[in-house]
């Protein structure tokens, strides 16, 4: 039979009763009966189960090994069964008489027949530390007897049942490792078996914490348990041969890891903040504080209560709060919760495990802040009685006054927003009142223009309210209520003209002087004394003219219905009225004549040229007349021919078709090709008619069979319009000019060019010559001289370094180098006149520059030569005793000197 020896005496109830639930006695079963083997099963537990706590197995019989159980609880929300006969705790819960006794049932899934079996649940005894230290040390676990066949009959030996838990304490001191239990099998006195645990903890992560003697069966623990890190371990103990064959089967070993209060409570946030409305009644709710303890929750150890310890400030009350102390909750306890005078109270929280005993439990703190919220317990207060402002007329979006209040609430909530209302003095809805987001002011605004000579003054009143209503039992009135003074100033309004526009009608062609109307404006400003005068601001056609005092319109010239200036009968002229107010102000005003037609335009052929074949058939010409007046002064139209010349009727027949068209005809059989102007007399219904002689030109040309013309010069070569004959005069003048501009700057470009030529010839270019060559050498007894100092004048050596013994007097003095342009070795012939006068230039600003007799520069050169020196021509001898007529044979280049020097006595 299935036992465990040794217990002690503290587990004696305890495992008799499980051995009474699990024992009955052994007999022979004649036949096999499909269901559970047993009538009820039981099981003993600890007070709290939790969750996923296995409680025991039921074993259902299936013969004929086919059969698909399904098994089912009758309270699924506590108990639950798994395909194995294991059933499981579906949540935590204390066990209770409630929970003592539920239903198992089993049900083919094929056949859908169904059993059931009753299942009890007792409580286990409380033990004690010592006690289950006691009862570890010599607790022995037997396998279970399986059903085996005798003599062609089942017989059942044992039947399965349900271990106990091990209850082992946290954070045990040892020694280790520490002796749990024995699990042994009684076929090991037959048997060399070995004993193996497995499961979390034994070989599965974490290992290593429980291990078993393979020979003996001791199951053992090797170091202290947590049970914040894991509360139950689950093992399966085995049993096999020496040659690894299974003997018996695993049996379940449930470890439970008994809390101790090890660990403090600790709060979700070391800080809680929560809100409450200003006067709010004992009881409102406020917020929730949460502590956990990672002791277990369903112990003692776990079990938290919650208590305040303090309140800043103590007003009203010491006592403004009180807290829920199994959940947190904080509520109101008394009255008098003012954001105005308290705007925040500070609670110190604590939380106790132990169910708050002070003794044994431990207790941690947080802090939680409570802010008072605003509610509208305060309405807006004017600070005055009246407001004063003033606005100019016929000014909109002007400030007029601002409305300021006063509220006690948290600025910046729709308990102190104000909102602002005209209730009364201002029936047609010219005033607004918006208010200021910062300040809270009300801005009174004119939203429509105001006119003085209506309303010199606006006494409107106005209410300001919150944008909530004030919170129910506040005695204030929920509204304040002012006057506001509003006054209108007068300013210099445009004069205006009515009606704008005017309209009048008159007939076309009034003659120049003709009164037409009088268009006069009017001033708004009654309480100004002001003079309007009038101006024409626009009259496209230039055909009217206004009195600048009355307003008298006049015309100055003939009105023409026909002008382009005329649109659909209608002539707009606009005029401008100024009054002489500060500052001035003017309007403008539209007059509309409304032209009526008179029969001043004689009807004209339309087409005016045309062309037909030199025999009257196979066409003829179809012709209308343009009339531009309307009815009745155009159509219905008269056409005919003059009796002269005579060859018109001879040649020509008009046959009117209607009142807008006629034929044109050739009345002889043949008239030669070309060019005729055919004159057609053209009647209009006017009263009285108006005729007219239009010319039609005709080209009279050869036709083939279709009546087409075939030659092939058209009219239009014959003969040009007068618009074509302006272009072309036009073009011939521009011509004329171009060619005329371009005669003259060739002959400018001749005259440069012999001007220049003077100036450059390479022949006669002395001062060329000299800068180039600077060849003068001495007279003709000076053949010994000395080549150096022909060089050209900017490497000559300066003056200061010559001896003064060889210095000729008609040499320049002594004195710095000017600065003379200097000229490129081969200059432009263009550039020849620039170089003379910044020469001259230089030549006025140099100090050493005449008046000494030598018109040029030169250096020495020399004595001993025959000839004068040409710096002395005056000096040595006289004008009149030279004969100088041989100038005039040089040329026209030397009749200056011939006249200077040839001309006689004058």
């Amino acid at each position: 039979m299935c036992r465990i020896v040794g217990a002690p005496r503290t587990l004696l109830p305890l495992l008799a009763a499980l051995l009474q639930a699990s024992i009955e006695a052994s007999g022979e079963i004649p036949l096999c009966k499909t269901g559970f083997p047993e009538d009820v099963y039981s099981a003993v537990l600890s007070q709290n189960v939790q969750e996923g706590q296995p409680l025991l197995n039921v074993k259902f019989s299936n013969c004929n090994g086919k059969r698909k159980v399904q098994y089912e609880s009758s309270d699924p929300e506590d108990f639950k069964v798994d395909e194995d006969g294991m059933v499981y705790a579906v949540r935590n819960f204390p066990l209770s008489s409630e929970h003592a006794k539920f239903l198992i049932y089993a049900q083919d899934k094929e056949t859908q027949e169904k059993w059931q079996v009753a299942v009890k649940l007792s409580l286990k005894p409380t033990l004690t530390e010592d006690s289950v230290k006691e009862s570890r040390e010599v607790e022995e676990i037997l396998f279970p007897r399986q059903l085996t066949k005798h003599s062609g009959h089942l017989q059942r030996q044992k039947r399965d049942w349900v271990i106990p838990p091990i209850n082992l304490p946290e954070n045990s001191r040892g020694p280790f490792p520490q002796e749990l239990v024995r699990i042994r099998s009684d076929r090991d006195k037959n048997l060399s078996l070995r004993y193996s645990v497995t499961g979390p903890g034994a070989d599965q992560p974490p290992t290593g914490i429980f291990i078993i003697n393979p020979i003996s069966g001791q199951l053992s623990v090797t170091k202290p348990l947590d049970r914040e890190q894991i509360a139950r371990f689950h093992l399966r103990a085995h049993a096999v041969d020496i040659n690894g064959n299974q003997v018996e089967n695993p049996i379940d070993i449930v470890i439970n890891v008994i809390d101790m209060n090890d660990n403090r409570p600790e709060f979700l946030h070391q800080v809680w903040n929560g809100t409450v409305p200003e006067g709010s009644k004992p009881g409102t709710y406020v917020m929730t504080v949460t502590a956990i303890d990672d002791d277990d929750p369903n112990a003692l150890n776990g079990m938290l209560r919650y208590r305040i310890l303090s309140q800043a400030p103590s007003t009203p009350s010491p006592n403004m709060f009180t807290i829920n102390n199994e959940t947190g909750d904080i509520i109101t306890v008394a009255a008098g919760l003012d954001r105005e005078k308290v705007q925040q109270y500070t609670l110190i929280i604590q939380a106790t495990d132990m169910e708050g005993n002070p003794t044994y439990g431990l207790s941690n703190t947080a802090t939680a802040v409570i802010t008072v919220t605003d509610v509208n317990d305060n309405p807006p207060e004017f600070t005055a009685m009246t407001f004063y402002g003033e606005v100019p007329e016929n000014r909109v979006d002007v400030i007029v006054a601002n409305l300021t209040v006063t509220d006690k609430d948290q600025p910046h909530t729709p308990a102190w927003n104000a909102v602002y209302r005209i209730s009364g003095g201002d029936p047609t809805g010219r005033f607004a009142i918006q208010t200021d987001p910062n300040s809270n002011d009300g801005l009174v605004t004119v939203v429509k223009p105001i006119d003085f000579e209506t309303n010199r003054m606006f006494i409107l009143t106005v209410a300001a309210e919150n944008q909530v209503p004030l919170a129910k039992g506040i005695q204030h009135p929920p509204q304040s209520t002012a006057t506001v003074s509003v006054t209108v100033i007068d300013v210099n309004e445009n004069p205006y003209f009515a009606p704008n526009p005017k309209i009048i009608r008159q007939e076309e062609g009034l003659h120049s002087g003709t009164m037409l109307t009088t268009f006069t404006a009017q001033d708004p400003d009654r309480y100004m004394q002001q003079n309007i005068r009038y101006t024409k601001l626009s009259d496209p056609a230039n055909w009217l003219k206004i009195d600048p005092v009355n307003g008298q319109i006049t015309t100055i010239a003939v009105l023409d219905r026909e002008s382009p200036n005329v649109k659909n009968n209608i002539y707009n002229a606009t005029f401008l009225a100024s009054d002489n107010g500060i500052p001035p102000m003017s309007g403008t005003g539209t007059l509309q004549i409304y032209l009526l037609d008179i029969n001043d335009n004689a009807p004209q052929v339309l087409p005016q040229e045309a062309e037909t074949c030199e025999t009257p058939d196979p066409n003829s010409i179809n012709i209308t007349a343009l009339d531009y007046d309307i009815d009745p002064n155009a159509g219905p139209f008269a056409f005919d021919l003059p009796l002269s010349p005579v060859t018109i009727k001879r040649n020509w027949t008009i046959t009117r078709l209607n009142g807008d068209f006629a034929q044109l005809n050739l009345k002889i059989k043949f008239l030669e090709a070309g060019i005729y102007e055919v004159p057609i007399i053209i009647t209009d219904s006017g009263n009285p008619p108006k005729s007219n002689i239009s010319i039609l030109r005709v080209k009279v040309c050869q036709c083939d069979s279709n009546g087409d013309c075939t030659d092939v010069d058209r009219i239009v070569g014959a003969g040009l319009g007068t618009g074509a004959i302006i272009a072309i005069l036009l073009c011939i003048i521009i011509l004329l000019i171009l060619v005329l501009m371009f005669v003259v700057w060739m002959k400018r470009r001749d005259k440069e060019r012999q001007a220049k030529q003077l100036l450059i010839d390479p022949e006669d270019d002395v001062r060329d010559n000299i800068l180039k060559y600077d060849e003068e050498g001495g007279g003709e007894e000076d053949q010994d001289y000395d080549l150096s100092q022909l060089q050209q004048p900017d490497t000559v050596e300066p003056d200061a370094i010559k001896p003064v013994g060889i210095r000729r007097l008609d040499e320049r003095p002594i004195h710095a180098e000017p600065q003379y342009p200097v000229r490129s070795a081969a200059p432009h012939p263009g550039d020849i006149g620039d170089f003379i006068n910044e020469g001259l230039k230089a030549a006025d600003n140099d100090p050493t520059a005449p008046p000494y007799d030598s018109l040029l520069v030169f250096d020495y050169e020399g004595s001993g030569s025959t000839a004068g020196s040409l710096s002395s021509l005056n000096s040595s001898s006289s004008g009149g005793e030279q004969d100088y007529d041989y100038l005039n044979d040089w040329g026209p280049r030397f009749k200056k000197l011939a006249d200077m020097y040839g001309g006689g006595d004058d």
